[in-house]
């Protein structure tokens, strides 16, 4: 049997006789024969809920493509995209609709209430009649269980059923309240899991927002990008990432969800920096402002004074962490020692160069990396406002609970940067700790450090050194979630040359492009590098406006950063990728800039996204080809195990 009677016996309880265990065996084996659920990756969200929520809720365009497969014949453009919207804004698009002086609204909600059950009905076919259910709304998961379930042929035994039902919902005025639930259950049906493939957080103005609709999403892993574990940093109490995070949100001018999503205190920060610079125009550091958020002039001003304040501060924490690992090899991000304060230059690689900006107010060039009282005082009520955020911390505990450096899933490996490489195509040795480790050991050592710097116990050498640790991720030059030789933050404040602002990419980001160093990944993270495998990964926005691809190593590689950010969308060209793996294989959806919901509502303007087949399977992908319907077999073998003990009496039914 292969089965100790021990485990049988506690399957047993269970499964108290042949008839339930053969029961569960049947459900078990005939999902196996299902086409396996449709799988949506996106990556390099950051903070864009807009367009997040809309392609979450239109799936990359699947939605939209079963309405054609339905109705493309019978449905004009218009008819079509209006199912569309109700679809991914049902109340506020019924709140349009009946605004219509022209509308025989009864009649309006008959034929939609209709076609919204065929779309249902179409969306749900991968899925067993009890995984529906899990996904039923409380109020009509009944009715729309039926409804979906029911044929709909003329003369059926259950026509009259159906019929009656649709007209009672219509009757009893809860056609709205029906359509509400209907249409947010085809949109979960249309995307069985969501992938995050790292970076949330930054630039964009609310990345909690995005958080909160991740945290109730019904099927969804995350890899950690550098600005999530920037994040994650800053909310185990690491100072440097403190700084970094508050640095980077408000050179982005993205207060809201600094302030109104995460409750953080900035005023401290704010008196700091008027006392400090207050004469100060601190012209190096004027906001980016991408999302076009509302500033006048003062408010303008005094932001460009706070991101001084900030950075310079954390220009000192930095070199206070590289100082203390040694290990991290990091010591080309150190400059406030290169500085001659008199002369106002700064030595690079032997070169000086002239700084912009001379007025050094916090910094003593004899101990240019020591805090000053104020700035110590300043961070302390900063950290305790990071750790007393109790939605930061729901969050950053979901980001530890659903994260991961890299995931291995259905033949795919997913991580969000780069596994680091040497120039001949070798994987790049780091120590940690100690410990010399490379490819899959480095991420699993990498892991294992961030999250001891979270969970580690308060003051316990572990948790001290996780903190840091979690900087070093964010920008160090090994660092697999951001792979470059360093980050040029203070060149590119101080120094007019933009030569000296070049960030170097790790040899990874050439190598990959290469069939057999794709497979030679793949085969270090244990999935079979000649099967329907594939490396997908973000982190460095594909420039289409330069000619790249997303698609590398002959299709081995995807590459799905496209700018969903504004800051990046001048760069590429595009507002983002993602990417759908059904049961067909691969298909990269190309998409335009989001207006805007009230444009989505009032005009029908949805995103327009260009479905691909990037990758086509060599079969059609069933259940039991997946990671689930692997642990499906391995209980299918147990019960049969159980079926046969009782046969043979070895255990009592």
């Amino acid at each position: 049997m292969g089965y100790d009677t021990d485990y049988l016996k506690l399957l047993a309880e269970q499964y108290p006789d042949i008839k339930s265990a053969c029961s569960e065996i049947i459900r078990l084996q005939s999902r196996q024969k299902l086409p396996k659920l449709t799988e949506h990756f996106m990556s390099d969200i950051h903070g864009e809920y807009e367009s997040f929520l809309h392609i979450l809720k239109n799936a990359s365009g699947v939605i939209k493509s079963k309405i054609r497969d339905i109705y493309g014949r019978t449905l004009s453009e218009e008819d079509r995209q209006m199912l569309c919207t109700l679809i991914y804004y049902p109340e506020q698009k019924l709140d349009w609709i009946k605004r219509r002086e022209d509308l025989n609204l009864d009649d309006w909600y008959k034929i939609t209430l209709y076609r919204l059950v065929e779309i249902c009905r179409l969306v749900s076919s991968k899925y067993t009649r009890a995984a529906v259910r899990e996904l039923l709304p409380r109020s009509f998961g009944d009715t729309i269980d039926e409804l979906i379930h029911s044929p709909t042929d003329y003369g059926s035994d259950k026509e009259g059923y159906y019929n009656e039902s649709i007209s009672c919902i219509i009757k009893l005025g809860q056609a709205d309240a029906f359509i509400v639930d209907i249409a947010e259950l085809i949109q979960k049906l249309a995307i069985g899991r969501l992938h995050i493939i790292g970076d949330i957080f930054d630039r964009g103005p609310r990345a909690d927002i995005i958080l909160d609709t991740l945290i109730n999403y019904h099927s969804v892993d995350i890899q950690w990008g550098n600005h999530d574990v920037q994040w994650m940093g800053a909310a185990a109490g690491s100072l440097a990432c403190i700084a970094t995070v508050l640095s980077v949100s408000t050179k982005y001018a993205n207060f809201d969800c600094i302030e109104d999503g995460y409750g953080i205190n900035m005023r401290p920060l704010t008196v700091f920096a008027m006392e400090t610079y207050g004469s100060d125009p601190c012209e190096c550091f004027r906001l980016r402002n991408p999302n076009h958020v509302r500033l006048s002039q003062h408010d303008s001003a005094l932001w460009a004074k706070m991101h001084k304040a900030i950075s310079i501060i954390q220009f000192k924490l930095e070199a206070q962490v590289i100082k203390r690992h040694p290990e991290f090899l990091m010591d080309n991000h150190i400059m406030l020692d290169r500085i001659d304060y008199e002369k106002g230059t700064v030595l690079i690689e032997g070169k000086k160069y002239k700084l912009r900006d001379k007025n050094f107010p916090t910094i003593d060039p004899s101990d240019p990396f020591r805090l000053t009282q104020e700035e110590q005082a300043l961070m302390e009520s900063l950290r305790s406002s990071f750790l007393h955020s109790e939605k930061l911390q729901k969050h950053v505990r979901f980001l530890y609970s659903k994260g991961s450096m890299y995931l291995s899933y259905n033949n795919n490996l997913l991580y969000h940067g780069c596994i680091p490489m040497t120039e001949s195509g070798e994987f790049r040795e780091v120590t940690l700790k100690g410990e010399k480790v490379s490819g899959k050991r480095l991420l699993d050592k990498a892991e294992q450090i961030a999250r001891e710097g979270y969970f580690g116990k308060n003051g316990s050498p572990e948790k001290a050194y996780g903190e840091d640790f979690l900087w070093f991720l964010w920008c160090g030059c090994y660092s697999p979630v951001y792979g470059k030789n360093k980050m040029t933050t203070f060149e590119r404040y101080f120094i007019e040359d933009e030569s000296i602002w070049e960030e170097i990419k790790d040899p990874y980001y050439k190598q990959s492009s290469n069939p057999s160093v794709c497979k030679k990944i793949l085969a270090e993270f244990g999935i079979d590098p000649d099967s329907f495998s594939h490396i997908i990964n973000g982190h460095v926005p594909v420039k289409i406006k330069k000619g790249e691809s997303p698609v590398k190593a002959k299709g081995k590689l995807l590459v799905i950063d496209g700018g969903l950010s504004k800051a990046y969308q001048s760069q590429t060209g595009i507002a983002g990728y993602t990417l759908l793996f059904n049961s067909h294989g691969l298909l990269l959806s190309e998409h335009d800039a989001f207006e805007s919901v009230e444009s989505a509502i009032t005009e029908e303007k949805d995103i327009y996204s260009s479905l691909d087949t990037v990758s086509t399977a060599p079969k059609r992908i069933l259940v039991e080809d997946t990671d689930v319907g692997k642990e499906m077999k391995k209980r299918i073998d147990a019960l049969s195990a159980l079926v046969e003990a009782y046969q043979k009496g070895i255990i009592r039914g």
